[in-house]
């Protein structure tokens, strides 16, 4: 191997050193473009993905408590009278809040749970009561909720 400057003999040697440096401005330039495309992917892929199925997941399980909760309150429900159950939903899924619905169809027998955000939504049918009892409402996941029963109706 000889030392020093190996292009020196050639004729073009002066644009060796700027033909590498150009080169390595493309491939810098190629590669800095890549590297903004993939981290706007990595955002839409790696992390709204999974964050949308948790939160669909977290939305069927809250459906199902709420579902249950209101079952159990029609259950026990006096002839005549009323009674008040509170309970305590999660304020915020993945960062963010919700809204619950509940009874908002017009057929009489097929009564859900409906919890939304956005474009997720999940509805759970309220078993057991739908075609005999009526049961409407809203709430979202902030503080304290209730469900109430009256024997003479709201």
């Amino acid at each position: 191997m000889r030392s020093g400057d190996q292009n020196r003999r050639t004729p073009w040697s002066k644009e060796a050193g700027v033909a590498t440096l150009i080169g390595y401005i493309i491939i810098s330039g190629v590669l800095m473009a890549l590297f903004i495309v993939l981290l706007l992917l990595v955002n839409a892929n790696f992390m709204e993905g999974p964050a949308n199925t948790l939160t669909y997941s977290a939305f069927t399980d809250i459906s199902n408590g709420i579902s249950t909760r209101i079952v159990d309150t029609y259950a026990i429900a006096p002839d005549t009278g009323n009674i008040t159950s509170r309970f305590d939903i999660p304020d915020d899924i993945a960062g963010r809040e919700y809204f619950v619905e509940i009874g908002n169809t017009d057929d009489l027998t097929a009564q859900t749970v409906t919890v939304s955000r956005g474009s997720i939504v999940t509805n759970v049918a309220i078993a057991g009561i739908g075609s005999t009892r009526r049961a409407g409402g809203n709430t979202t996941g902030t503080g304290m909720n209730r469900i109430s029963y009256d024997s003479g109706g709201f």
